[in-house]
């Protein structure tokens, strides 16, 4: 059996991950998750629910006036939100 050199934690995970294709689904899980991160808390008091499909991020909105005005910082949001993935995952959002 061949020695190798110790690994961390981290790189034994994401080894798996990549392996089992879960990478995937945890970006997207990442990605829903930054959304509070991203738009704060003023903004994430108004919305009540928020999930991933496919590439597009779905977020519910309780407020009319909001839900216009983040209509039109939709790529300046996707593009902080794959940011803080580290990857593109989020193509669309979608504003309900």
């Amino acid at each position: 059996m061949k020695r190798t050199d110790p690994k961390s934690i981290a790189d034994i995970i994401d080894e798996a991950l990549s392996n089992s294709g879960g990478a995937d689904q945890l970006a997207r899980q990442r990605a829903s998750f930054a959304w509070s991160e991203i738009v704060g808390p003023g903004v994430n008091r108004y919305t009540f629910k928020r999930f991933v499909d496919g590439s597009t991020l779905h977020v519910f909105i309780t407020s009319a006036p909001l839900k216009h005005e983040l209509s039109f910082h939709k790529q300046r949001l996707i593009e902080l939100i794959n940011n803080a993935v580290g990857k593109n995952v989020i193509t669309d959002i979608s504003i309900h």
